[in-house]
């Protein structure tokens, strides 16, 4: 009884941090970012020169349905890691509550403390959602684990990585991009390994493992959670080590759905203006700025992600003009659509669940 009283106090703590201000904060840090790109960018008469027509209009709709694809991996997915146990109407409400969480949260930690609560909620217990959040979790980084090294292979690494700065002067910022993408691929790989090593083989020692590195005095304040981290793996391994191939490979491709199809959406919207010539490498530089964003400590990686896409993907733009403009239309599509979504959602979800 005194666990289910601090698990409702826990959680209602949580949900209070999400109220108010602190959903303003991305709003307010992507403001500024796209006030200073449109200063001295941004050409009205140009803009009036643009004619809108019906092929511009069937591309932002291409766009919206990769966003919808999106979505429905997730959807898929959730449904099949939760063994049916979640319905189809369950499983959307729990996708658009996660992403919206991770709009207001860092990119680094994103909506997962939040998701087992989600999860929870709809009747399935704490293990078992904390076992799903966890696999969900392991699948999205086995994503960017396998696909950067393929992108580099597959495009040219200076096509990626070399390229001129639109806002500083001309430097060239690839070598540093380059080591913000190594520093997120390296967190990203080791926490695969580490997963995957408890789900498959020895979850016991994972959970001893990681209580005793976080028994140092200097890491002591943060050993409760990674503790929870290890038995969220614990309760993984338990739940999903035996599961067919048909299991694995289904979760892998709704995963896969997914993320492609997130990355699609910067190629249709600049169809919207132009031809575009490198697919390819703008689906590859997507992917290297999703891996740069785990560093970020701002909600959703508000303001940097309008900033980095500027810089990795402003010189396929062929008028200046255009750049902030791309930037705002691909972050409407992109983040603040679940960020009003989730605003409208989430009070009514916490009076009916709690």
């Amino acid at each position: 009884m005194n666990q289910i009283s601090h698990s409702k106090n826990t959680s209602s703590t949580m949900f209070r941090s999400l109220r108010g201000w602190r959903i303003s904060i991305p709003i307010i840090i992507g403001v500024l970012v796209v006030v200073y790109m449109f200063w001295g960018e941004f050409d009205y008469a140009e803009f009036k020169n643009i004619n809108f027509t019906k092929h511009a209009l069937i591309w932002f709709i291409c766009a919206l349905c990769m966003m919808f694809f999106r979505d429905i991996g997730y959807i898929i997915r959730l449904k099949i890691i939760s063994e049916s146990k979640l319905t189809w109407l369950q499983c959307l409400r729990v996708i658009l509550l996660w992403e919206f969480t991770s709009t207001v949260t860092p990119s680094a930690v994103g909506g997962t403390p939040f998701a087992i609560i989600y999860i929870s909620k709809e009747n399935i217990s704490v293990g078992k959602s904390s076992a799903m959040v966890m696999l969900t979790a392991f699948l999205d980084e086995f994503y960017f684990l396998i696909m950067f090294p393929l992108v580099l292979i597959l495009a040219d690494f200076d096509s990626v990585f070399t390229f001129s700065s639109l806002y500083s002067d001309g430097i060239n910022w690839s070598t540093k991009f380059m080591y913000f993408a190594l520093i997120g691929y390296s967190l990203k790989a080791g926490f695969v390994l580490l997963v995957f090593y408890g789900l498959f083989i020895n979850p016991c020692a994972v959970k001893k493992m990681l209580f005793r590195i976080f028994s140092f005095r200097f890491l002591r304040k943060w050993r409760r959670r990674i503790v929870k981290v290890g038995s969220d793996i614990m309760n993984a391994s338990i739940s999903y080590k035996g599961k067919s191939w048909k299991f694995w490979l289904s979760t892998l491709l709704a995963t896969f759905l997914s993320w492609t199809s997130r990355y699609w959406v910067v190629n249709f919207l600049f169809l919207l203006f132009f031809v575009v010539p490198e697919h390819f490498i703008i689906f590859a530089r997507q992917l290297v700025m999703w891996i740069m964003m785990i560093v970020l400590p701002s909600p959703g990686g508000s303001g940097f992600s309008e900033f980095l896409f500027s810089e990795f993907l402003g010189e396929f733009i062929p008028y200046m003009y255009l750049v902030p403009i791309l930037a705002v239309l691909w972050r409407i599509v992109t983040y603040y659509t679940y960020l009003i979504i989730g605003a409208f959602m989430l009070p009514t979800w916490i009076k009916k669940k709690f």
